[in-house]
């Protein structure tokens, strides 16, 4: 979300569309990774995540859509949130309004973000779906995805990586309204 706010403040082409991107990036990724967090309690009864643990064995395909959305969370290259991230960071670079000093101070809490957000998505997956707390333990729960299940997250799944490898279809929309909002909003 911090991506979105800079883009937005850079005042520049680049940064409004970076920021457009980024939020259907977000829209995406955020509604996947909630719906997968609301199957994973269905099947398994808990909330904390010290209380998980080695769930990828008996559920392997939420362990695969879990780890790939969390992927695409981090930015990973070729998913929608690293062209967002990346045009966003070069509205901001090319941004005329700001002195070099805020620019690099601006950078620097991005920076922070994209070094804390693997931080704790990935100490999340480990706690969650690997270990052996819950692996010997039976329960009625421990069902896999089902195909409405895997269609939903395969749909939500594709649109990341179109935009990832083809982001100039939704730039394609955006660019000359981005132009006219600024050029009508903001003296050049």
């Amino acid at each position: 979300m911090g991506f979105i706010i800079i883009g937005i403040g850079s005042i520049t082409d680049m940064g409004l569309n970076g920021a457009l991107l980024q939020i259907i990036s977000h829209g995406f990724i955020g509604a996947a990774l909630f719906f997968l967090a609301g199957t994973t309690y269905d099947r398994i009864r808990l909330v904390y995540l010290d209380e998980m643990g080695g769930i990828a064995i008996p559920m392997p395909k939420i362990f695969t859509m879990f780890s790939s959305f969390s992927m695409a969370s981090l930015a990973l290259p070729g998913m929608s949130g690293f062209v967002a991230e990346l045009i966003v960071f070069f509205g901001l670079i090319t941004s005329q309004k700001y002195l070099l000093m805020t620019k690099a101070l601006i950078t620097f809490v991005m920076a922070i973000g994209m070094i804390l957000t693997p931080i704790y998505l990935l100490s999340m997956l480990r706690q969650m779906f690997y270990g052996y707390k819950i692996f010997n333990i039976s329960n009625s729960y421990f069902s896999d995805s089902g195909p409405r299940e895997l269609f939903l997250l395969i749909s939500i799944f594709l649109p990341i990586l179109g935009i990832g490898m083809y982001p100039d279809f939704l730039l394609s929309l955006s660019v000359e309204k981005v132009e006219v909002i600024l050029s009508n909003s903001f003296y050049r």
